[in-house]
């Protein structure tokens, strides 16, 4: 399969928006995202055949071609497990982001235009196997996500906009750093590069190594809201339209745990063996922080942006520990979260569209009103505090259980204190569930409100059907990833 029709399906969808309507760019934008998703479906069919037939090659439907001969610059694409993770997330997440913004009023052709555009970028980054290439896939997403805040969020939007925009641009300048030091690096070993698959076998020095990784892994730790740099995350997600939060939460955070281990972890192994305790402690400070700053949330989107800080450091957890069940768990919980933390933005959207609050307290007994949008907001609940049968036990699990293969003190430790935020979460869903959802109608004119739309319901059914199929039949989805584990991190797995 070509694989640059992952970028050029939302590119034409962009282009045919340039010439339409605000009403034809909202029904472009939707076929665009369908057929993505269908593509995206269709290779990772087909990748699943070529490995049950033997392929064992670390990419599948490679492609490559000379782009910037002179710095030996190349587009070069590829797939693996952990990118086929990635683009059925990324899929998924667009059409519904296109769905739940169907009711968008103010710019409308412009707003579907820079969603699009996030998905443009964040599919050509995963899919990228050239690290300039994938650079400049990841700055390409910048500017879009301040625009959709600035102009279509809420609250201090402009503020928060802004310290978004620059957080992430200070990630990407530690990015940049790392890679232009990786080419030069590269060049001792032979002839300078920015491909991947050749850097991968390159062995770089001890020293490089160990100035080159935390850079690599800081800078896009920025984007997974690694502790201390998750600051941007809360606010900048409390501000965005749905959307955006959509995006934001469940794709571009998960992009950031995708570069640290496919780019820094997999480049550097030694570094990454010699940092691995920092990692584990600075997810675990961010696993808890997360989970006990929520506990004190009156709002329920700004209790989902610091539940997304919590769950996210399961995800750099799963990287510290450095085995293959705890990797593949990290990747499972990219998929997890993802899927289940737009699940909830989009349930908060629904709810403050129609109560004009996003205080849970100025709330309750919407179930009796809203059934569909009140059952919804409880399996996204459920799902964030890791009840079996939803994909955030499984992925939560993987990373417990290779987390506690390590024998020594220090890992079995730090799996203790990350399962702790378990009972925290069950605290904070529980309770937001109750006082949203459950008792008397508090307002009067609450008892006339209307549940989910066709789009509503539409987005929602194919966000929970994705949570149950992972939680009920994960073994597709892990066979998918661990395809590319043990590939990748052999040789720095115990």
């Amino acid at each position: 399969m070509n694989l640059s029709f992952l970028i050029l399906i939302p590119v034409i969808t962009l282009l045919a928006m340039l010439i339409a309507n605000s009403k034809q760019a909202k029904a472009i934008a939707l076929a665009g995202s369908v057929i993505q998703l269908l593509f995206s479906i269709a290779l990772a069919y087909f990748y699943t055949e070529e490995r049950n037939a033997g392929n064992e090659s670390p990419l599948l439907f490679e492609f490559q071609h000379d782009w910037f001969t002179a710095w030996n610059i190349t587009y070069h694409v590829g797939v693996d497990g952990i990118s086929i993770a990635m683009i059925l997330l990324t899929s998924v997440v667009l059409l519904t982001g296109v769905l739940i913004s169907w009711k968008v009023k103010d710019r409308v052709k412009e707003f579907f235009f820079l969603l699009v555009f996030l998905a443009a970028s964040a599919f050509g980054f995963i899919i990228s196997m050239d690290l300039f290439t994938l650079f400049f896939f990841f700055e390409l997403a910048v500017i879009p996500k301040y625009l959709l805040i600035a102009k279509w969020g809420s609250g201090n939007k402009e503020d928060n906009a802004m310290k978004l925009a620059l957080m992430l641009m200070g990630g990407s300048a530690l990015v940049l750093i790392g890679i232009l030091g990786t080419y030069y690096y590269s060049a001792q070993t032979g002839a300078a590069t920015f491909d991947l698959v050749q850097l991968s076998k390159t062995t770089f020095s001890h020293e490089s190594q160990m100035f080159l990784f935390p850079m690599m892994f800081m800078g896009f730790g920025v984007l997974s809201a690694l502790f201390p740099f998750h600051t941007w995350a809360p606010e900048g997600h409390s501000s965005a339209p749905t959307a955006a939060s959509m995006f934001l939460a469940g794709i571009s955070m998960k992009l950031g745990g995708y570069g640290c281990l496919r780019v820094a972890t997999v480049l550097f192994p030694e570094a990454a063996q010699a940092y691995s305790s920092t990692i584990i402690v600075l997810a675990c400070i961010g696993i808890l922080y997360g989970a006990f700053v929520t506990l004190r949330q009156t709002d329920l989107k700004m209790m989902n942006a610091y539940s997304s800080v919590s769950h996210c450091g399961f995800v750099l957890l799963g990287i510290g520990m450095l085995t293959k069940t705890a990797i593949t768990g990290a990747v499972l919980q990219m998929v997890s979260h993802g899927i289940m933390t737009a699940l909830f933005f989009a349930v908060i959207g629904m709810l403050y569209e129609r109560t004009h609050t996003r205080i849970g307290s100025q709330m309750g007994g919407l179930m009796k009103v809203m059934p569909f949008i009140g059952t919804v907001f409880i399996i996204a609940g459920l799902t964030s505090l890791g009840l079996p049968g939803f994909s955030g036990f499984v992925a939560e699990m993987t990373v417990f259980v290779g987390s506690f293969q390590h024998n020594d003190l220090f890992h079995r430790i730090a799996t203790i204190v990350a399962t702790m935020s378990i009972v925290v979460t069950a605290v904070y869903i529980l309770r937001a569930v109750g006082i949203a959802l459950w008792g008397p109608i508090t307002k009067e004119e609450f008892k006339h409100l209307t549940d989910a739309t066709w789009n509503e319901k539409l987005a929602a059914i194919i966000l929970v059907s994705c949570i149950v199929i992972i939680g009920v039949l994960p073994f597709w989805l892990v066979g998918i990833i661990q395809s590319t584990t043990q590939t990748l991190f052999g040789s720095i797995l115990p």
